[in-house]
């Protein structure tokens, strides 16, 4: 009697003898269209060799408003160089600086920026945002978005294929994502220095493809332009912890604000004026 034939058989090559089957030891490529970072090295590490279009890219870093548009920007001149479509930008810590923005070459009549005043409004902004068929690209501050959050707006983003970057803080990084990259990035410190130096980097903690242990250290922008975006980000760190630091009382003196800060808010620039020059 012959002996009974195996359910399962083996095969040297899975990912190329079955297609649309995926090893997760191996580099996922093919099925998913992906934007040039602008980085070769970051790139070579993601699948598709770029950001993904049509799904959702999570950016965690210690502090908003400092390395965003390093990451970001070279990838958005080079799609609105190529497509038509709006950049919305949502509830941003830092306004955009048109004229710097336009030096690397993304136009600021290409931008959209969208004031939110609870987080509630702007993930409703970002969700309307990626179903408008003239939105190329939504970045999105979103430092308390839940998972099924995140969810709605990776199912938006697949409809119209769009780029889309949510923006969280470093600490969610424990929390489950449904985000298809997933990327932790912060300043590389200088031996000897107090701020950043103008690199940047990367750890891809989320990817089709096996984990990568070590960080990639990224070119960032021109010396004094990092020394331009540190300071600012050490001016609306102090601002913030005098902020929290005092206390309202009921008589507060004449002037004064809820805050016991005096005079209107100021909103920085998330790529100064001091430092057009530096990126011509």
């Amino acid at each position: 009697m012959p002996a009974p034939r195996p359910f399962l058989r083996e095969v040297s090559n899975l990912p190329f003898a079955v297609p649309g089957v995926w090893h997760a030891d191996a580099l996922g490529a093919g099925l998913q269209p992906a934007q040039p970072t602008g980085f070769v090295q970051l790139d070579a590490q993601l699948p598709g060799g770029g950001w993904p279009v049509g799904a959702l890219s999570e950016v965690l870093q210690p502090m908003a408003g400092l390395h965003e548009w390093q990451l970001v920007l070279p990838a958005l001149a080079q799609a609105t160089a190529r497509r038509v479509g709006a950049v919305v930008v949502v509830a941003p810590p830092c306004e955009p600086f048109g004229p710097a923005l336009k030096a690397q070459g993304l136009s600021a009549e290409r931008l959209c920026v969208v004031r939110a005043d609870s987080a509630k409004a702007a993930l409703w902004a970002a969700e309307q945002a990626l179903r408008c068929r003239d939105v190329l690209a939504v970045m999105a501050w979103l430092p308390q978005a839940q998972p099924a959050a995140l969810r709605r707006l990776q199912l938006a983003a697949a409809q119209q294929q769009q780029l889309l970057w949510v923006f969280r803080p470093a600490s969610a990084a424990p929390q489950a994502s449904p985000a298809l990259l997933r990327l932790q990035v912060q300043g590389l410190a200088l031996p000897g220095d107090a701020i950043a130096s103008p690199g940047m980097q990367v750890q891809i903690l989320k990817r089709r493809g096996p984990p990568l242990v070590q960080g990639l250290d990224l070119p960032g922008c021109h010396p004094r332009l990092a020394q331009v975006l540190a300071a600012q980000a050490e001016r609306r760190r102090a601002a913030q912890w005098i902020a929290n630091a005092l206390v309202v009382r009921r008589n507060a003196a004449p002037g004064l604000g809820a805050s016991g800060m005096a005079g209107p808010e100021r909103r920085g620039h998330a790529l100064d004026r001091a430092a057009v020059a530096l990126v011509r």
